[in-house]
């Protein structure tokens, strides 16, 4: 059984990887991304992204970078996607690393020249804006957090060298809170929450739009869009996958529309790996 042509589809709709050509852009993140991209441009600094897990960080990360893809030429995004380091070291040679720094260093004194260094080449020298994204911001420890304090001050007259953006769960927040000086240097927080229920519904629709889904009457009814809001409180994770074993459930029944009744079937099976 072919799941995406008995569907019409030409993609996966309900995907949980992050691609940000299935990034629902709600209200909230329009604004969240409007107020990042407006953050580097002006060269703020720090920004400080949090959200529960599910609320669609990691594909606002990439959506915000692929946002100032026409102007590759003069801004530099580097990403770190896990800042679990176990060491001061290990975080600073990362940091090299992808700066494209070179060659290993031994103190952190040989490290911290040699970023400065690189930040006054590329944002003075070259008038380039470097961008260092940290998705899984909760990871990160105190002492990676004083890196990125320091990393902070480099700065001329009138511009930031580095502009950091952190993407983290809500628990990073316990961890800043501390250190003043760090705190004192997040020019943009921004919180991101789950849909309502009518955002849900606009996901749903739109990732089917997007997956190639013509069908002049929608798949999912108003029934089923209540009831997966319910169950999930509008976290786009949960939906997506809720509407991927709906549709699943649809075809193996040989149904044409998904109801509240077929979404609690979904949620009853959930139930039952739960136990």
């Amino acid at each position: 059984m072919n799941y995406l042509a008995s569907l019409r589809l030409e993609q996966e709709p309900f995907s949980t990887n992050p691609d940000p050509a299935f990034f629902y852009k709600s209200a909230k993140h329009i604004s969240a991304l409007n107020h990042l991209e407006i953050a580097v441009r002006l060269k703020r600094g720090l920004s400080l992204v949090l959200g529960d897990v599910g609320t669609g960080k990691t594909t606002l990360c990439r959506t915000l970078i692929q946002a100032f893809e026409g102007d590759s030429d003069d801004f530099i995004f580097h990403i770190i996607l896990d800042p679990s380091f176990k060491s001061e070291n290990l975080f600073y040679a990362h940091l090299t690393k992808i700066f494209g720094i070179s060659p290993f260093f031994r103190s952190t004194i040989d490290y911290r020249d040699a970023i400065e260094k690189y930040l006054f080449k590329k944002c003075v020298d070259e008038k380039k804006t470097v961008v260092l994204v940290i998705d899984e911001g909760q990871k990160l420890k105190k002492e990676h957090l004083e890196i990125l304090r320091t990393l902070l001050n480099y700065e001329t007259n009138d511009q930031k060298l580095l502009q950091l953006i952190i993407f983290a769960q809500l628990e990073l927040m316990p961890k800043i809170e501390p250190i003043k000086n760090f705190l004192d240097r997040i020019t943009l927080k921004y919180m991101l929450k789950p849909f309502d229920e009518y955002e849900t519904g606009q996901m749903i629709e739109f990732r089917l739009r997007k997956a190639g889904y013509t069908a002049p009457a929608s798949l999912f009814t108003s029934d089923a869009v209540k009831t997966i809001y319910q169950y999930t409180k509008g976290y786009p994770r949960q939906i997506a996958r809720v509407c991927h074993n709906a549709l699943e459930l649809l075809i193996m029944n040989e149904g044409r529309s998904i109801s509240g009744e077929i979404i609690n079937d979904v949620i009853q099976q959930d139930k039952t790996w739960d136990l």
